[in-house]
């Protein structure tokens, strides 16, 4: 019997980059909402329950996701992805299952690699499993430290607190996991914003983990791109260009 599995979809921001009133989320490529790129993605799964975690703007959003069966959390400040995944707690918190986490502006991500990320997941027998991206140039990306040459993560350091040596690491975050469903939720009680942003990382839940003895495995894309977000109107035009290319 397969595990029960559920999904929550991070759809809060407002990219302060993008310079526009509209939810992040929301910008479209080629005429279509990256929020529902991500969301039909999804839909080729069986979860038991997904929610979408909205903030800015947030009734725009959940419009957008009305054509979906998705409940809505809301994160009221945006205090960072950890805090925007305590916001599900209300839905999720009885759930025993393995529970995927995703970000609303990665548009590639297919049902192929979240498959694999599953497969990952249960194979190694981990509470937690990262979706990683080899890409040329990291800036800005959470870099990946594994343990050793394994499939072991140690932690996810994002840019910002990385020394320099660990900015050479081109292995990203994705910002696509699975967690042990029970276990995340104790352990985001323990996370801290002691960090240069002053913000909730969902990513240091990852090193809690792994510091209690739990596995936490990492699994690359075979497509990088799969990985790439929109944080600025530059990388949205990217984006649209390789989906005109791919289409």
């Amino acid at each position: 019997m397969a595990e029960p599995r559920a999904a929550i979809v991070l759809a809060a921001g407002k990219g302060k980059r993008m310079k526009s009133d509209l939810p992040k989320v929301l910008h479209e490529i080629h005429g279509r909402p990256m929020i529902e790129m991500v969301l039909r993605t999804l839909a080729a799964f069986s979860f038991e329950r997904t929610v979408v975690v909205v903030g800015f703007k947030g009734e725009m959003v959940e419009k957008a996701a009305s054509g979906f069966a998705v409940d809505i959390a809301r994160q009221r400040e945006q205090l960072g992805t950890g805090h925007a995944v305590m916001m599900t707690e209300k839905q999720l918190a009885d759930f025993d299952g393995t529970t995927l986490v995703a970000l609303g502006d990665v548009p590639f991500l297919t049902a192929g690699t979240i498959e694999k990320l599953f497969e990952t997941h249960r194979k190694t027998g981990a509470k937690a499993t990262c979706l990683s991206a080899i890409v040329p140039d990291p800036t800005g990306y959470g870099r990946i430290v594994r343990d050793g040459d394994t499939d072991i993560l140690k932690e996810i350091v994002e840019h910002r607190d990385a020394s320099e040596e660990l900015r050479r690491v081109n292995e990203i975050n994705t910002g696509t996991f699975c967690f042990d469903n029970r276990l995340l939720f104790e352990t985001l009680k323990a996370i801290d914003n002691d960090n240069d942003q002053g913000e909730y990382y969902l990513t240091d839940c990852v090193k809690i983990m792994y510091n209690k003895g739990f596995r936490v495995s990492v699994v690359a894309a075979e497509d990088a791109d799969e990985g790439l977000g929109v944080n600025s109107l530059e990388q949205l035009e990217q984006l649209s260009r390789k989906f005109a290319s791919r289409r």
